[in-house]
């Protein structure tokens, strides 16, 4: 009798091995990634990917593109010098698009054929209305926001609750390498005081323009995050920065608490919160040497905090401000606020606007 026999498939060749890994596994995965482009490609891979992407605690998102108000497809560059008269309305433009839905272009040709089919372009908070657990949230936009002339050298770091905390600015007249560079601030004798010629040729005045400028920046990005927090109640800490590294705007667990529960006081002049009346800390250098072959000229720290605090800024002690600076910067920019940090402070006032 002849013998049969029979072939049969091995069952661990069907068996997606994909499938055993644990759904934790998974969102450690997610969560290392980020980056919300790809979560929300990831969203369209399974049922199962698109169960799980939503629960994320992690996310990045970076905004690439602006669109001007009168519905112009092509970028405003914010990136480059610009007339200080205008300042404010460039300002105003880039923000408020970012958080506004982009409208459909109609065809010059007629009908309601979309000028650019099948591309969509969403504000932050529409994006984000998918993820639901979110609690580590990074946003990065395309440019700075403080336009300066080539050579400026301008960095800004803010924290807010409901209103203003603080704020820290570190400015240069000229950052470049090596140490052979005519010290153009330095000419006269450095004795650790800020010279007279600081107040005859422009150089306070230049520190006013830069304390006011990242104030209005910082102040326009809280305002166009108040969506974004009071929808997402999960949030434990939001970073609002630049792709050039200019500004930084960070809030923690207490200030997104303080955020949500204190009404927002707007500036009634724009589309920003309003900057509260505050004390004033400035140190100056006419230049530094700092690490990595690096020289800053005329630097400058700025330290603002709102008044009626309980303690002004005459009586705010140095240790306050020394923690209050540790860490907004790093690399050569904490040497320079290490720096500064030792020398002379002048106390100044501001009103709010």
């Amino acid at each position: 009798m002849q013998t049969k026999f029979r072939i049969h498939a091995d069952p661990s060749l069907n068996q997606d091995h994909f499938d055993q890994i644990p759904d934790s596994l998974l969102l450690l995965i997610f969560n290392k990634l980020a980056d919300v482009r790809s979560l929300c490609r990831c969203l369209a891979v399974s049922k199962r990917f698109n169960s799980l992407v939503p629960l994320v605690h992690d996310l990045y998102v970076k905004i690439d593109r602006i669109v001007s108000v009168d519905g112009d497809c092509d970028a405003i560059s914010l990136s480059s010098p610009k007339p200080r008269n205008i300042f404010a309305h460039l300002l105003k433009v880039m923000l408020f698009r970012i958080f506004k839905p982009f409208h459909h272009l109609q065809s010059t040709n007629g009908g309601n054929k979309p000028l650019f089919p099948r591309i969509f372009h969403h504000s932050p908070a529409q994006v984000l209305k998918t993820f639901t657990q979110v609690r580590n949230l990074r946003i990065e936009l395309p440019a700075a926001d403080v336009g300066t002339e080539d050579g400026v050298f301008l960095k800004w770091r803010a924290e807010f609750g409901s209103t203003l905390q603080n704020c820290v600015i570190l400015g240069g007249t000229r950052i470049e390498p090596g140490s052979d560079s005519v010290n153009s601030e330095g000419s006269v004798e450095d004795n650790g005081s800020i010279p007279e010629s600081f107040y005859t040729n422009g150089g306070l005045k230049l520190r006013v323009v830069w304390t006011i400028s990242s104030l209005i920046a910082a102040s326009t990005r809280h305002y166009l995050l108040h969506q974004i927090v009071k929808e997402h109640r999960t949030l434990k800490s939001l970073v609002l920065t630049d792709a050039d590294g200019q500004g930084t705007l960070t809030m923690g667990v207490e200030q997104l608490k303080e955020f949500r529960e204190k009404p927002l006081t707007a500036s009634a002049s724009s589309n920003r919160s309003q900057v509260p009346a505050s004390n004033m800390k400035l140190k100056y250098a006419p230049y530094l040497e700092l690490p990595e072959g690096m020289r800053m000229q005329g630097a400058t720290l700025v330290v603002i905090k709102p008044a009626g605090e309980g303690t002004s800024c005459v009586n705010s002690g140095k240790k306050e401000t020394e923690a209050l600076v540790c860490g907004a910067f790093d690399g050569p920019f904490q040497a320079a606020v290490t720096a500064l940090g030792k020398r002379r402070t002048y106390l100044l006032e501001m009103n709010g606007f």
